[in-house]
């Protein structure tokens, strides 16, 4: 990553501890609550439905110029566009240290480094809750310069006692720098047991500022570099991960799973390779060959090479334009209904119709999996009885968002590089 961290649009994870067990074969499952949940702390009840629709769309257009810096080499300031390192739609509380400490921060499957606020803090970005305190927990220990994470971090540096600094910034000017160090992380499985995790590398942030939210106190990476969350696990989770998302306004919880829990299989499971690519290696590349809409068929080039991004924290999916431009001209043909207009101007395709409209499935076809979206996974609800399709088109990177993903449970297999999917209703997961 270009000396910086990403944020994705989706939901939030809320862990509250209890007896610790281990990670054994039947891996575990934590539950993942939406950031304008009731349940969140970024909730506003003055807000309509469509309010945080518009806000999650702005988040989306944010993340893809992110993601665009980060796969083409460039570094953020390249970017026009603000980044906005407070846009992803996840939070994760996890509890850092002995006795645990609980941090509510952003979760993002688009980056790696895990970090909070520490105390003692040179200059902090202020928020609700207090500081970890290094001090206080009995299995805290800074990492050296020479350590293998430290070798990880785009950009480091040697403090005098021979620890690892670590410096992220992001284009708005937004930045968190301080100490790499390990520490025991807790979080809680389904029913409400512990699972303790020693040794997890993360930055122990002393000067932290920008455009930070006070309800969360850092970042959680998902990715799959070296130093996201999921890596760290591999050896305990035998390199599986998944995720279910309930479909957005839907007050119940969504599901994140690891090791054989993660495993989808069954009746109406597909599967597609996964392709990692040098430079890259945060992000999760898939070969999508062509999009088919009833009779019509769109086809996308240079699918061998992977062209799209698989990432659940960006709210829309962008298709390269010229296939947009065909998806919409198809998806109008087959719709028979009063067009609208998007209140926000940012969608194109919008009609008058309430949330439970009817258009043809959509299917996505990728390397040996065909996946089928419903009106769910291709309309959103942008105002009262006005429907717009979730696509926008991209001359810089394609992107397969979250709302195509909701109701599908998909397994990520980082040993034999695949992913699955599965229609399913996530609430019942």
């Amino acid at each position: 990553m270009a000396a910086s961290a990403l944020l994705l649009p989706i939901a939030t994870f809320f862990f509250f501890l209890n007896l610790p067990i281990s990670l054994d074969a039947a891996g575990f499952r934590v539950d993942l609550i939406h950031r304008d949940s009731p349940k969140s702390p970024f909730y506003n009840p003055s807000e309509s439905l469509f309010d945080r629709m518009s806000r999650a769309i702005r988040r989306s257009n944010s993340r893809i110029n992110y993601i665009v810096s980060s796969t083409s080499g460039a570094t953020l300031t390249d970017v026009s566009s603000t980044v906005l390192p407070n846009s992803g739609s996840y939070l994760m509380t996890i509890s850092l240290g002995t006795p645990p400490v609980k941090i509510l921060a952003i979760a993002d499957t688009g980056s790696d480094l895990i970090w909070t606020q520490c105390s003692p803090c040179e200059s902090c970005y202020k928020q609700d809750v207090p500081l970890f305190d290094p001090s206080k927990s009995s299995t805290y220990r800074d990492l050296s310069c020479s350590s293998d994470p430290c070798s990880e971090l785009p950009e480091s540096s040697c403090t005098r006692n021979n620890s690892c600094s670590y410096s992220y910034s992001y284009g708005d000017q937004s930045y968190t720098s301080g100490v790499l160090a390990a520490e025991t992380v807790t979080m809680t499985s389904s029913g409400s047991r512990s699972v303790k995790l020693p040794k997890i590398a993360f930055g122990c942030g002393h000067n932290n500022g920008g455009t930070f939210s006070s309800h969360g106190a850092g970042l959680v990476g998902l990715g799959g570099g070296p130093l996201s969350l999921v890596s760290q696990l591999s050896p305990s989770i035998d390199k599986k991960f998944a995720y279910c998302l309930v479909p957005y306004g839907q007050n119940d919880s969504s599901h994140l799973y690891f090791g054989d829990s993660a495993v989808v299989s069954g009746k109406g499971t597909v599967s597609t390779p996964l392709i990692t690519k040098s430079g890259s290696e945060t992000f999760f590349f898939l070969a999508l060959e062509k999009i088919s809409v009833g009779e019509t068929s769109i086809s996308l080039s240079n699918s061998e090479e992977g062209n799209i991004i698989i990432d659940s924290g960006t709210t829309l999916t962008y298709l390269p334009t010229e296939a947009y431009r065909s998806l919409l001209s198809a998806l109008n043909s087959a719709i028979d209904l009063p067009q609208a207009r998007d209140p926000s101007n940012t969608l194109e395709l919008c009609y008058e119709a309430g949330k439970n409209v009817k258009v043809p499935n959509l299917t996505l076809v990728f390397d040996g999996a065909a996946v089928v979206l419903g009106s769910l996974n291709t309309f959103i609800q942008v105002a009262e009885n006005v429907v717009c399709a979730a696509f926008l088109g991209s001359d810089s990177l394609a992107i397969f968002g979250n709302v195509a993903q909701q109701n599908f449970k998909i397994g990520y297999d980082l040993i034999n590089k695949k992913v699955a999917f599965q229609k399913t209703v996530c609430a019942n997961q």
